[in-house]
């Protein structure tokens, strides 16, 4: 009897040593808050916390004054927008609570559940940039593959940029008429300069 309460005791140090470790962050829920205005694609104002930068995501910047707007960030502002502004959301927290300009970190969830930062990198509007090791990040992880996999938004064609100057492609040919008034005409078909 005594060697079994030797392995025993010797073996419970063992099962406690394998156990998962808790969680190192938790996820504060907060109460709902309505969104009060959208400022691009990953940042919203909410009541009660103010600015809010979506949790984990990156979304293309829309250009403020000189700046010139990324390609679809304008379409994640207006998608963003179409989803939760003027709507009531839950803000899931964990992590730091601020970045560097300020901002609450948080996850936006509608209230019919969905993740609002997953379904922008479901659309191809935003990115995966969390640098730790996040609750959702495997959601967010699976929503970019799936973006990616059906070429969605940022993850589809490039797209077109327009050309800034106003030469004719090469290849062009002018009419006669174009020849006259650029002065290539004959000389019969010209008007005397006093005329």
């Amino acid at each position: 009897m005594w060697i079994l309460t030797t392995v025993v005791a010797a073996a419970a140090p063992v099962v406690v040593a394998l156990s998962p470790p808790p969680p190192a962050s938790t996820i504060l829920r907060s109460d709902p808050v309505l969104v009060t205005f959208v400022f691009d694609g990953d940042t919203i104002a909410v009541t009660t916390f103010g600015r809010v930068r979506l949790l984990g995501i990156d979304a293309p910047e829309i250009g403020r004054g000189f700046d010139t707007a990324a390609p679809f960030g304008r379409e994640a502002r207006d998608r963003l927008t179409g989803m939760i502004l003027h709507r009531w959301v839950r803000l899931e927290r964990e992590g730091p609570a601020v970045d560097a300009y300020n901002r609450h970190l948080a996850y936006v969830v509608r209230e019919d559940g969905v993740c609002v930062n997953a379904e922008l990198v479901r659309d191809g509007l935003a990115r995966v940039t969390a640098r730790q090791p996040l609750a959702r990040l495997s959601e967010l992880k699976r929503a970019e593959k799936e973006a990616q996999t059906l070429r969605k938004g940022m993850w589809g064609a490039t797209p077109e940029i327009p050309s800034a100057s106003y030469t004719r492609p090469s290849g062009a040919t002018r009419s006669p008429a174009s020849n006259r008034s650029s002065g290539q005409g004959a000389s019969a078909d010209r008007l005397p300069l006093n005329a």
